[in-house]
């Protein structure tokens, strides 16, 4: 085999543990959706909303019929959504520790440290029916939340590390895949009848603990990143070994002797941090690319439609529409499938521009559906196939690439504060659409998605003139492509200014 393209056993241990994180991540996004109005209720009976009420109420009344507002009391109202947004504000800010993190001990062990927080979380959730559910339940999803920030990025930034150049692309898409199948998850086990009921909701929610003790068992197994051990830490024999372990038996010169090469250009810079690497001119088109795709991921409308699927397939006159919305967690897990098989064929660049091309058609096609389904009901069901193809489009590319293309646009001095800065965008993103699309709905109502739309034909043309493709390439070789355009806007700038000083001259 070519040296570099062995897939082993240990590498694939290796991703599927390092995936174990992004599994969590995922089943934590979906799993506060599916109870919702569960746990509504119960803090209400908790934080004796209810007991005025109740006590005018016939003896043999229903739970329903004796808390039909439990929703819109505000305390309860106050308590859900802190229980829902404190997740994406512990993310925003771990964010930022990712390259402290990783760099500490290492990735691996990086990972096994930050699995406290996985278990402490769990157990808070689990258990809150023992004292206050609505503290306990806040205090678990923010420590949850913290947790998602940091493997956000320490599980793209290992796996782009210990992944062969030919199945970098591959192999990263997987870090999306977990999250998707975690996801769906949640949405499987937020069932009445399975989880999702009045008995059972916490032991859900602390299940988003459990991948975490199986992901902490088989970290000690796993190889340390080669490149942490040669760039970082100037350890060329254990690097060596590592890449042995990963690969198996080949000739492992080349890959030692590129890393050599970046070690000694990283060696020539001082330490980049995330300040430093905002300041820095050196990075900045790669930057500028790397936020660019959080943003277009974040800003493309995928969380307004898994917002706004219920209510389409609810009017759209589907008997059970959560089967429905597990139906579209189903075809996101398929595309994401689709993803990683053509990653690193199709390329990130092109799969990329595909997605964000068919999700600002299919966001116009759900506005027409939208807008006409009262006077045609027909039109509810183009509305339904444009949520499905809309699903279908971002897991494609705009979904998995942005994750890991960031690790591949840096090489290994900045790629920690640039995955940082990414997962930072990625989460403040989030937390913005999240608090602000049922205000921005209530403004544009059935034109809602055409704000969609004009941002993702935006996202199109900037990708379509500024992304290169990185299939392929080493890191050298997609630093040197930064480094080729910078040299030119540099020159074409020199001639303008040559121009323009000969043009004065002359007048003068």
């Amino acid at each position: 085999m070519e040296s570099g393209k062995q897939l082993t056993g240990t590498l694939a241990l290796a991703v599927f543990t390092a995936a174990l994180g992004s599994l969590q991540y995922g089943y934590s996004l979906g799993v506060i959706n599916a109870p919702q109005k569960v746990i509504e209720n119960y803090y209400g009976r908790t934080l004796g909303v209810w007991s005025e009420r109740a006590a005018v109420l016939p003896e043999n009344s229903t739970e329903e019929e004796e808390y039909p507002e439990a929703g819109r009391h505000p305390a309860v109202i106050m308590y859900w959504s802190l229980s829902v947004a404190i997740f994406s504000i512990g993310g925003m800010l771990s964010s930022f520790l990712v390259g402290f993190v990783g760099d500490l001990r290492g990735r691996v062990k990086g990972m096994l440290m930050v699995n406290v927080l996985a278990v402490a979380a769990g157990l808070l959730m689990g258990l809150c029916k023992m004292w206050k559910p609505h503290i306990m339940v806040i205090s678990g999803r923010a420590v949850m939340g913290f947790y998602c920030g940091l493997t956000s990025g320490l599980v793209p930034m290992y796996i782009g590390e210990i992944a062969p150049k030919a199945y970098r692309g591959a192999l990263g898409t997987l870090h999306q895949l977990a999250i998707v199948i975690g996801i769906l998850l949640s949405q499987v086990l937020g069932l009445d009848f399975i989880l999702g009921n009045d008995a059972m909701w916490p032991l859900m929610l602390g299940l988003s603990g459990a991948p975490a003790l199986l992901q902490s068992l088989l970290l000690p197994l796993c190889p340390e990143s080669p490149r942490y051990l040669y760039i970082v830490q100037g350890k060329e024999q254990e690097a060596r070994k590592s890449l042995l372990r990963l690969k198996g038996e080949y000739d492992p010169t080349p890959d030692l002797e590129e890393m050599r090469r970046e070690k000694e250009e990283a060696d020539k810079e001082p330490r980049v941090s995330i300040i430093s690497l905002i300041r820095s001119s050196v990075y900045r088109q790669q930057l500028v690319v790397a936020l660019m795709m959080h943003l277009s991921q974040q800003f493309s409308g995928i969380n307004a439609i898994f917002y706004y699927s219920t209510a389409i397939f609810t009017r759209a006159g589907v008997g059970q529409p959560v089967y429905a919305t597990i139906g579209v967690g189903v075809i996101n897990t398929i595309f994401t499938m689709v993803s990683v098989a053509l990653v690193d064929k199709a390329g990130r660049r092109t799969l990329t521009l595909v997605g964000l091309g068919g999700m600002c058609c299919c966001a116009i096609g759900m506005t027409v559906g939208l807008k006409l389904q009262g006077d045609y009901p027909w039109m509810s069901y183009v509305s339904m196939s444009a949520i499905f193809l809309f699903v279908s489009f971002f897991e494609i590319g705009p979904g998995p690439i942005p994750w890991f293309i960031v690790a591949e646009l840096f090489s290994q001095g900045p790629r920690p504060a640039a995955i940082a800065l990414a997962g930072c965008c990625n989460w403040t993103s989030n937390f913005i659409i999240g608090m602000t699309f049922p205000y921005i709905q209530t403004w544009l109502d059935s034109y809602v998605f055409i704000l969609f739309a004009a941002l993702l034909f935006g996202f199109t043309v900037f990708i379509y003139l500024r992304v290169p493709e990185t299939k392929g390439k080493s890191f050298e070789e997609i630093a040197a492509v930064f480094q080729k355009g910078r040299k030119k806007l540099e020159q074409d700038t020199k001639d303008a200014t040559e121009l323009q000083e000969l043009k004065t001259s002359t007048d003068a």
